[in-house]
């Protein structure tokens, strides 16, 4: 893999006729046609005056064609892929914070489109045909000044998201061609991917995990991606036989759901290729990653990752053994750190703030001087400018990383701080409980206090005062949650992570503080 410092690059140095996107019940796309495809349709958004620096919004459902529109998009101009599933008033904030130059969408009459007509912003429609090869459609513009082609440089972007914006804002994460690639390279050589894998997309096309942890990382390594309608954990086990592929990268969330399907779907699990199987975007409890190992009989290698870091940032060796459970690994890619009162430091046992530093990560965010200025630190000593990730952790012994929580998500007890990743562990040893996710509760005299959710296992029963008793058995007495929620569904954020942050809120739970 060279070094390759555009989208379009990474696309022309795989083998023509490889197959680089699938789907089910559509032909495959090879290297050449998705090369001829992606240049189609830079042409004719050229044509209709986008170009390069525009930016162009994208709301479709997740699947192939999400994926070539990233491409195509990225490529000429600026892709801006957005959660189909907002609201008409959620599409018209983001469009009209982006400056978004063009939508591109499949419904015409759909919230996105209507948000954009609002704002003025052309539209163009995407219509498929089932019989053409995955990732393909046609695409209605509107007129526009034709422009010429410009080759995309390094420096250039092409991709812009936002971030969650779980306790602000949310903040532009503007993304170049060398952040992108520089991650998608770093993926690549960290699972050591070649021309014969083949990934199993079920990770949403809106967030940076999916689009380059599945999909540029594939593309990188010249191997194919076989792009879902999206998460199920029903259809999981049909379109592993059907794509027969060598790994998966998913949230935790997702694995749950896929482990407590697996005695129903026996002959599928024994016929599955699975060279690895990945984890990112939330911590990987060590009870599942021990479960995922056993039934599929492959490594289970988690990563580190964030929109600001195109991805990744750490990930656990992939040969067997290498892993180490509740750790996020190596750095993988760009320079990783903790910053202490002394400054950055990868000495072993030092509690800080985790800070990185590479060619993947962002220059700064768009238009917010104040985020830029707490976000971004320079180090005299190293001489570089460092990121700060807001995530708090410490490296062991053998250089492995660990995050001990989000710095935003520790909770204050009356001046004793917790981090609820380390109840969360403890919980989930429990045998009956499936999931668990402990937060912060608003408390009149401590200021905040300890609760957490629970899903239980299917078919067990658990008591709240026996879930507590043995969680005070491992914990210290101000770490034990003084609420304990049994729900049959913990609420999950739209990439399905399970969000501590507003979580008593949206439970009810701050009236009874």
């Amino acid at each position: 893999m060279g070094n390759t410092v555009s989208i379009g690059q990474i696309l022309q140095h795989a083998p023509a006729s490889n197959s680089a996107i699938q789907a089910p019940d559509r032909p495959g796309l090879s290297y050449s046609d998705l090369c001829a495809f992606i240049s189609r349709v830079g042409g004719q958004l050229r044509a209709a005056g986008v170009g390069r620096g525009a930016r162009v919004a994208i709301a479709l459902p997740n699947g192939p064609e999400a994926a070539t529109a990233f491409l195509a998009a990225a490529n000429c101009a600026v892709a801006a892929p957005l959660n189909p599933g907002y609201k008409q008033d959620e599409f018209a904030y983001y469009l009209d914070d982006l400056s978004a130059a063009i939508l591109l969408t499949g419904d015409l009459d759909g919230p996105a489109a209507l948000a954009a007509k609002g704002l003025g912003i052309p539209v163009a429609q995407i219509s498929v045909d089932p019989d053409t090869p995955a990732g393909t459609f046609s695409l209605d513009l509107p007129e526009g000044d034709p422009l010429p082609l410009a080759e995309a440089a390094s420096d250039d972007q092409c991709l812009v998201l936002h971030t969650s914006g779980t306790t602000s804002r949310p903040k532009i994460v503007p993304l170049t061609h060398g952040n992108v690639a520089a991650s998608a390279h770093n993926v690549a050589n960290s699972l050591a991917l070649t021309q014969g894998d083949t990934c199993l997309n079920v990770m949403p096309l809106f967030h940076i995990h999916g689009l380059i942890a599945a999909v540029l990382s594939s593309l990188t390594a010249g191997a194919s991606i076989y792009c879902t309608p999206g998460f199920n954990a029903l259809k999981v086990f049909g379109w592993m036989q059907a794509s027969n592929p060598t790994w998966y990268t998913a949230v935790p969330t997702m694995h749950q759901a896929i482990l407590a399907r697996a005695a129903r779907n026996a002959d599928a699990v024994a016929a599955a290729r699975l060279r690895f199987i990945r984890s990112s975007s939330a911590s990987l409890p060590p009870n599942v990653m021990a479960e995922l190992q056993d039934t599929f009989g492959c490594p289970v290698v988690e990563a580190y990752g964030m929109t600001e870091a195109a991805h990744q940032m750490a990930c656990n060796p992939l040969g067997q053994g290498t892993q180490v459970a509740g750790s996020v690994g190596l750095p993988a890619g760009p320079d990783v750190a903790i910053l202490t009162g002394a400054g950055p430091t990868t000495q072993a046992d030092q509690l800080g703030e985790i800070v990185i530093s590479g060619p993947n990560v962002t220059a700064g965010y768009e238009s917010n001087d104040k985020a830029n200025a707490e976000s971004f630190v320079s180090d005299a000593a190293s001489g570089k400018t460092w990121f700060r990730t807001g995530d708090q952790g410490r490296f062991d012994a053998g250089g492995y990383l660990f995050i001990t929580g989000r710095l935003k998500e520790i909770i204050n007890r009356g001046g004793e701080k917790i981090s609820p990743r380390e109840v969360d562990e403890i919980l989930m040893e429990h045998p009956s409980v499936s999931q668990a996710v402990t937060f912060a509760v608003a408390h009149p005299q401590l200021g905040e206090d300890v609760a957490a959710a629970i899903v239980l296992n299917e078919g067990e029963d658990a008591a709240v005062s026996a879930l507590r008793d043995f969680a005070a058995e491992r914990l210290a007495g101000f770490k034990v949650p003084r609420k304990i929620l049994i729900l049959e569904e913990i609420p999950k954020g739209p990439t399905g992570k399970l969000q501590r942050i507003g979580l008593a809120k949206t439970l009810g739970l701050e009236a009874d503080a």
